[in-house]
């Protein structure tokens, strides 16, 4: 007889999330090699007296748990496929998340105001030392033009780099400008651009990455060793949330790949990392092939696979694609200057069949990008649509027709944009455009696959308040807010399945479900996503987060004495 296989861990729950249909079942998942061995009942008893089991899978819980290394018993904490985030940055991520967050300000004098605070609380000298700050909100210029006017008075001379909230654009000072030999007139390789005042002098803003790169290149920068301490840090709290896994869309720092094998060195990655390179705008041929013999590039948690374009820049910096102008005269142009150089790069890394994701968050930029994909032989490479932010009909019908996978960021809806459209993002462009706001419900309504996440350090990246917000429509926890078109709302479970079994099949693969034989990721959350409250499960305790069989966060003690925990049972 066949000596059974060894089985690393079982985890015992009243609620286990199991299968395509996501059945609530009371039982056990038994885990052997990074994998699920067997999902069973625990009222099984196994064959009758004097039988034989006819295969392990017969065996009663109890022979289980006898061949078990570790059991988990999590009571009425419920057992779900794994979360995973799929759009993170988390190594450039700590470049742009630097010094005073300012995040949620959205009066031009409370910036000011917090950013004297920070000045005065930074060691730091005037003209030599650098003030940072992230996360600022353009809605505080009101329908004045975006310029660094708002450190006069208060930030004379010194060094300023404040990074937009979308991440696609900065404010500097006057002395970082000068620093920096910035003009105004340089030429970039992208439609990024310098602004200028009336009369063509830098008014401090820097428009997508080629012009922040003007400035960031002088930048004092974290050491290696800080940045890979930072990244160690990040992951530990990605997986604290529930996360399992994330794909990281950008190849931003050259050294990124050195940061993975130290941090690797250490241990394991709190959570596994799929990466896609971005290919920007005015990549040559030599850049593609650069970019297509990374592919197969792996760690123990990470590897290299995919890549990432992008087609436009944002609404609220007005470097989006549209087909008719916002209410600035702007968003007319595509990020790359010959958009066909883009179809021609989607071209060569579908004939070798990798995956791509494109970020296209204007209109007329979802448009040609689901065109290209569907001028594509099918050859079984899925290509994904990134950000999808506001989309007429006729374009939805186009992602539809393409086979198009799409992912979508509920919380830049919910948080950086209103009901009543008094914020920056509406403003821009007009009721009409801004009333078909991130349509994940449409979506998913007319088939298309829909995966779900953050685009941190864009927004905040707990899962728990990205699926409820997801649900609700507007920042989880904040009944008072009014729901940003409420019609799409996602129910309890298309939001799960866009952390889990929609996020697998954004990417060409199976996974998200559990089930045997699938890959042993789990988040165990105290309540159950399907039948909670939004507002209640944003703020549910993440019991463990299981990666590849390992439990990497176990929360069971800490929870053991909480208010309100009394339902959970302790091996």
């Amino acid at each position: 007889m066949t000596t059974p296989e060894p089985i690393d861990l079982v985890i015992f729950s009243s609620s286990i999330l199991h299968g395509e249909a996501l059945t609530g079942t009371a039982g056990f998942v038994a885990i052997s090699n990074g994998r699920i061995a067997h999902i069973g009942s625990t009222h099984d008893v196994g064959p009758a007296d004097g039988e034989q089991a006819t295969a392990p899978s017969d065996a009663p819980a109890a022979e289980w748990t006898a061949r078990a290394k570790q059991v988990i018993d999590v009571g009425d904490a419920t057992v779900c496929p794994g979360l995973i985030d799929a759009h993170i940055h988390p190594i450039l991520g700590a470049e742009i998340a630097r010094g005073l967050d300012l995040g949620g300000i959205t009066e031009l004098d409370d910036v000011r105001a917090a950013l004297v605070q920070h000045a005065a609380s930074t060691p730091h000298a005037v003209g030599s030392d650098w003030l940072f700050a992230w996360g600022l909100d353009p809605v505080i210029f009101g329908d004045a033009s975006f310029n660094n006017s708002l450190f006069e008075g208060v930030l004379d001379d010194e060094l300023v780099f404040i990074t937009l909230f979308d991440g696609h654009a900065s404010l500097v000072s006057d002395a970082a400008l000068k620093l920096a030999g910035v003009t105004g007139t340089e030429e970039l390789p992208s439609t990024g651009y310098v602004g200028v005042d009336q009369h063509g002098r830098p008014n401090g803003m820097l428009y997508e990455i080629a012009a922040q790169d003007l400035v960031r290149s002088i930048l004092p920068q974290l050491s290696f060793e800080q940045r890979v301490d930072e990244l160690g840090k990040l992951l530990r709290s990605m997986a604290e949330s529930g996360l399992v896994a994330g794909q990281m869309l950008d190849f931003g720092a050259p050294d990124t790949l050195e940061v993975l094998e130290a941090l690797e060195r250490r241990g394991e990655l709190a959570i596994r990392l799929r990466i896609s390179p971005w290919v920007m705008p005015g990549a040559t041929e030599e850049d593609l092939k650069a970019m297509l013999a990374m592919q197969g590039r792996h760690g123990r948690r990470w590897h290299v696979h995919g890549i990432k374009l992008m087609m436009d820049g944002t609404i609220d910096n007005g470097t989006a694609w549209l087909f008719e102008p916002d209410t600035h005269g702007e968003s007319l142009h595509p990020l790359w200057h010959d958009p066909e150089a883009l179809a021609a790069a989607m071209q060569f890394f579908h004939e070798h069949r990798i995956p791509t994701t494109t970020h296209a968050i204007g209109d007329k930029a979802v448009s040609f990008v689901a065109q290209t994909i569907g001028t594509l032989p099918k050859n079984g490479t899925v290509h994904r649509i990134e950000h999808i932010e506001s989309i007429p009909d006729s374009v939805l019908a186009e992602i539809i027709s393409a086979g198009a996978a799409t992912s979508l960021q509920p919380t830049h809806c919910a948080l950086y944009s209103r009901a009543d459209h008094t914020d920056n993002w509406s403003r821009r462009l007009g009721s009409e455009r801004a009333n078909h706001a991130w349509r994940t419900r449409d979506l998913r309504d007319a088939g298309a696959i829909v995966a779900l996440g953050s685009d941190w350090p864009i927004a905040p990246f707990d899962p728990r308040a990205i699926i409820a917000s997801a649900q609700t429509r507007r920042p989880a926890g904040r009944p008072d807010v009014e729901p940003v078109q409420p019609q799409q709302a996602l129910s309890a479970r298309a939001a799960l399945e866009g952390y889990t079994s929609q996020y697998w099949l954004s990417v060409g693969e199976e996974g998200g479900i559990v089930e045997s034989g699938a890959r042993a990721d789990l988040t165990v959350v105290l309540h159950n996503p399907l039948t909670t409250a939004p507002d209640e499960f944003a703020q549910t305790p993440v019991i463990l987060t299981v990666v590849d069989g390992e439990v990497v966060v176990d929360n069971r003690q800490a929870l053991a004495t909480g208010v309100g925990q009394e339902s959970l049972q302790l091996a």
